[in-house]
């Protein structure tokens, strides 16, 4: 292919410009023998384009070349890339005047290319329509999972079974925001008239020249206007700044938790223990083991005590230098008989293991475990390690544990890592697990490292006997025994260290109500712990650093206000500044800093960035039940002082004990002597535990009130933000707001069918 561009240049002496274009050759007037030479050139041009149908032909004519500048520079180089490139550059106008014509050959199209294109456009039409089916498939599957979830939601909306309110204070509770709901709904009907008549745009007033002119609506509304300016927002106001500031001093206190555990990290500090247990016990001394005693406390746990009391009975210790007590306050009779035939079962076995079940269940956990310590054999022993009834340690838990105290006559406590067999069953158990690593991998060892003080757990740890006696022991004035035993003992002078490295096998609470139980008495006990031993703080000897600790930090900011301000902040603050738009909440403090807070808590589980905004509106959500939980503790209502064991479902078989013993190779017991018994006695009892756990109580999903009436006033709210056109607020409180109906719902969580 050929195209031919026509230029004109002026003639100075330069070889490359020819002669016949130069300014002195060509006449300045025009001519009739000029006229008939340029109709030639136009003709013979003609006949050259029809002959090759890709030929462009540019022409400049000589009195627009001589009224420009002679520009000799170009003129160089173009001779230049003449020469230089002669092959391409074929001049053909020798004989024109006017123009100058240079031919550029470029190749010609193949048929195997057009070919190629017409098959890329063939498939880019299938890969089209690949991509429409998928859209298609996921709206269909979007679209079915939503038809389903509304039916499972009519299905349990049909069925009522509301969860019934189990004290005074969560009566009253859910009485305010249902008063709260009506209010927010007559404001939205009042808000959605005033924006059809236009008064959002230009508000009616008050003044003397337009009352009598206003109607009676205009009037109501012009006062509304009135009052919510100087009388609500204020106040409002005032209770949203202070709000912010303690939403602001919580998230400097986890930054710092963050920047210790970084340093940590960094400097990689861990406690060091003077001494170690060989992995291999044959040929030591067994004078070198301390004496332990092992608790494990448990009520009606049926599907979780064979695995918990075989991984205590699997421990890689010497058996006279170790005393298993499985303290049973179970008031089911049937899980008494298995518990007891598990125990005799390892009795058998040669294990030193006891069964003692209290006639007087007074106490609760705490009750339980000072009994067991009251026995006189206790004395003999020097260490005491506590194990929940779904906590399974590894056989070589107390060769980790024990060591640190060697040479630490100061510690009282060694606190180990909970890790969870079913932190991936469901969304719930996620976003526990998100919970619980920061609380773990960030508050504990940090606490652990630089002031040697934290909340005892409950489980998973060993204390210095000798420490509980000193501080007094357990005692049953609080639902937060571990907490009120930690807290006693630091004020005592003892100290505490964290192993994050040494981890425990747990159960977390895979249904919504276990885990709403769970996290009220949690945040209920702490405070009644802080009503009961705040004077006690003041009076004790320990320094004013570790006591301002204690109040400023540890109970009032993490316990007290964390559940204050989350609740109040976000399902009361921020639904009534939509409608009183003048008391402003700033968008930083609705997304942006949630957000960062969000991103620092979920850092010590990684994986679990997926569902970082799952996690902050859930948070959110728990607030209404920490916050109840809160003030039940702290003004001694009804509920603060009830236990509800978490219901576990034993997700770690005895098989997998099994197994894990088998390849730790514990010297202890071999073989088949682990295997679940095939005796007549053993076959009975698990008949007879089938039995019962067929003619156990039915489970249901429920309706929860609070939430839901939570979420209709958040999604109430989010409609006025939206004739407000305020963007982020809308989506938080939009989406916020569906977070607040699955939970109602219990479409969280465990599912029953």
């Amino acid at each position: 292919m050929i195209t031919k561009f026509g230029v004109g240049f002026p003639n100075k002496g330069h070889p490359s410009v020819h002669p016949a274009t130069s300014p002195q050759s060509i006449p300045t007037n025009s001519g009739s023998q000029h006229q008939s030479s340029s109709e030639g050139r136009k003709n013979g041009a003609v006949k050259e384009i029809s002959k090759s149908k890709h030929i462009l032909t540019v022409s400049f004519f000589l009195r627009f070349c001589m009224s420009r500048p002679q520009n000799y520079e170009f003129q160089e180089w173009w001779n230049k890339q003449r020469e230089k490139h002669h092959d391409l550059f074929i001049d053909k106008s020798e004989t024109q005047r006017l123009f100058t014509s240079v031919e550029i050959h470029t190749p010609t199209a193949d048929p195997a290319v057009d070919k190629e294109r017409t098959r890329s456009a063939r498939q880019l039409s299938w890969v089209c329509l690949l991509k429409l089916q998928q859209l298609a498939s996921s709206i269909a599957y979007l679209s079915n999972g939503f038809v389903a979830i509304l039916r499972t939601a009519n299905r349990r909306i049909a069925s009522s079974s509301v969860a019934a309110d189990s004290s005074r204070s969560e009566s009253r509770l859910y009485h305010a925001i249902k008063v709260f709901l009506v209010v927010v709904l007559v404001l939205l009907l009042f808000e959605l008239v005033a924006y059809f008549k236009g008064w959002h745009f230009s508000p009616p007033s008050l003044s003397s020249a337009e009352v009598e002119v206003l109607g009676l609506v205009e009037l109501v509304y012009a006062n509304w206007l009135k009052i919510r300016a100087n009388y609500l927002a204020p106040p409002l106001q005032s209770l949203t700044n202070v709000c912010i500031v303690l939403f602001l001093i919580q998230s400097v206190d986890r930054i710092v938790l963050m920047l210790g555990c970084f340093w940590i990290k960094f400097r990689k500090l861990k406690p060091v223990a003077v001494m170690e247990f060989s992995e291999n016990s044959e040929g030591q001394n067994v004078q070198d083991y301390p004496m332990v005693l092992v608790q494990i406390p448990m009520c009606n746990e049926r599907e979780v005590y064979q695995q918990s009391i075989a991984a205590v009975c699997i421990q890689d210790w010497p058996r006279e230098r170790m005393l298993v007590q499985v303290l049973d306050d179970s008031d089911d009779l049937d899980v008494q008989h298995l518990i007891k035939a598990e125990v005799q079962k390892w009795q058998q076995r040669g294990l030193r293991i006891l069964y003692r079940h209290r006639l007087i269940r007074t106490g609760y956990k705490a009750g339980n475990l000072k009994s067991a310590m009251s026995c006189d054999y206790v004395k003999d022993y020097e260490f005491v390690a506590i194990f929940d009834a779904d906590f399974q340690p590894g056989p070589d838990f107390l060769k980790k544990t024990i060591p640190y105290f060697k040479g630490n006559d100061d510690l009282a406590l060694v606190q180990t890592r909970w890790a969870f067999v079913n932190k991936d069953e469901n969304l719930l158990t996620r976003l526990q697990n998100i919970n619980l690593s920061f609380h773990f991998e960030v508050e504990q060892q940090v606490n652990g490292v630089f002031i040697n003080f934290f909340g005892f757990n409950g489980t998973a740890g060993v204390w210095r006997i000798k420490a509980l006696e000193d501080c007094g022991g357990w005692l049953e004035r609080t639902t937060v025994e571990d907490m009120d035993v930690a807290v006693r003992a630091h004020l005592c002078g003892w100290k505490f260290i964290y192993l994050n490295d040494v981890k425990c096998l747990c159960e977390l609470p895979e249904s919504y109500e276990a885990y709403k139980k769970q996290q009220h008495r949690w945040h209920s006990g702490p405070m009644q712990l802080f009503r009961l031993c705040f004077f006690d703080i003041l009076r004790s000897k320990v320094s004013s650093a570790k006591k301002a600790n204690l109040i400023l930090l540890f109970f009032l900011l993490r316990k007290l206000i964390l559940p204050f301000y989350s609740f109040t902040l976000f399902c009361i603050i921020l639904p009534l500044t939509m409608f009183l738009p003048e008391a402003q909440l700033p968008a930083w403090v609705v997304c942006y800093v949630p957000g960062i807070m969000s991103i620092l808590n979920i850092v010590p589980a990684p994986r679990s960035f997926p569902f970082i905004v799952p996690y902050l509106l859930f948070e959110n959500t728990m607030s209404v039940t920490k916050f109840n939980a809160m003030i039940s503790g702290l003004f001694r209502f009804g509920s603060s002082y009830e236990w509800i064991v978490t219901k576990k479902l034993g997700r770690s078989s005895e098989a997998d004990l099994v197994a894990f013993a088998e390849k730790e190779s514990d010297p202890l017991v071999e073989g088949s002597s682990l295997h679940r018994s095939s005796s007549d006695p053993g076959i009975l009892e698990l008949n007879k535990l089938e039995m019962t756990k067929k003619t156990g109580k039915t489970k249901r999903n429920r309706l929860y009130r609070k939430e839901l009436a939570l979420a209709f006033i958040l999604l109430t709210a989010s409609v006025r933000s939206l004739l407000s056109a305020q963007g982020i607020h809308f989506y938080f409180l939009l989406f916020q707001g569906i977070t607040f109906l699955v939970v109602g719902l219990d479409l969280i969580g465990e599912q029953v069918s």
